[in-house]
């Protein structure tokens, strides 16, 4: 089983497709939709219908912070700006079957040896970013399983339960795998497929291989040009289309 991790695709269609084409490409038969699938691009109606499809087919979906607000119309003015214009413009965009889809994803799914919640699994709806290793400890121990796989950071990260249950962070490599063995705890934050913070303007994914105990961050390249075009035409803010530019 070849588990793909999707988190943070907000809105961004293209490079949603990219990802999900990389990860059949390299043997995906599982996804995982790890929250936001909503907010920030121009896309949101195109995206939430793929991921309904692909629900179908025993795909799982978790809530995100930006998911709940559009579900809601709440929860948007703690957000910045840029963010709460996007929220208030992706409820425009989408008809109320779309929006009660959002508002009823759960906050967390489990099976045997994962939980998939968007932020942390102390705190699934109060969207506490794992930040440090008390904040991962916190996760890993309410999830009590030895996988727990994230977003909302934006940024890819690894954490791992230290002989002294001290969580440990470790900096992915693109495209390397990394064993993670099931008598460890890990917490994965598989970065953002559809706003990526961290200067690289390539989508971001990860794969799982949960036979062989390997997980593999990728980056992948897809059109954010016409992505930040969409942003514009759709008279969302300009910082959001240069985010997608720059990466940042």
């Amino acid at each position: 089983m070849k588990l793909a991790l999707i988190a943070d695709i907000h809105s961004n269609l293209d490079a949603f497709e990219a990802c999900l084409a990389h990860a059949r490409d390299h043997g995906a038969d599982r996804f995982a939709f790890i929250g936001d699938i909503v907010g920030y691009n121009a896309d949101p109606g195109p995206v939430i219908e793929r991921v309904r499809q692909m629900l179908a087919h025993e795909a799982v979906a978790v809530l995100g912070n930006h998911d709940a607000a559009v579900a809601a119309d709440h929860g948007h003015e703690r957000m910045n700006d840029a963010a709460s214009v996007a929220i208030r413009w992706t409820r425009q965009q989408l008809s109320a079957d779309q929006r009660a889809f959002l508002g009823g994803l759960p906050p967390v799914v489990r099976d045997e040896r994962i939980c998939f919640v968007h932020a942390s699994a102390a705190s699934p709806e109060r969207w506490t970013y794992v930040g440090d290793s008390r904040q991962a400890a916190a996760s890993m121990d309410a999830a009590a399983l030895p996988y727990v796989f994230s977003g909302h950071v934006h940024e890819p990260l690894l954490w791992y339960m230290g002989a002294d249950r001290r969580p440990q962070p470790f900096l992915p490599v693109a495209g390397i795998p990394i064993p993670v063995a099931p008598h460890r705890r890990w917490l994965g934050i598989v970065g953002s497929c559809g706003q990526p913070r961290d200067g690289d303007p390539r989508a971001r994914y990860a794969l799982f291989d949960g036979e062989r105990g390997m997980l593999t961050f990728h980056r992948v390249d897809y059109d954010w040009a016409a992505a930040a075009r969409k942003v514009r035409a759709a008279g969302l803010p300009e910082e959001l289309a240069r985010r997608l530019e720059t990466g940042r």
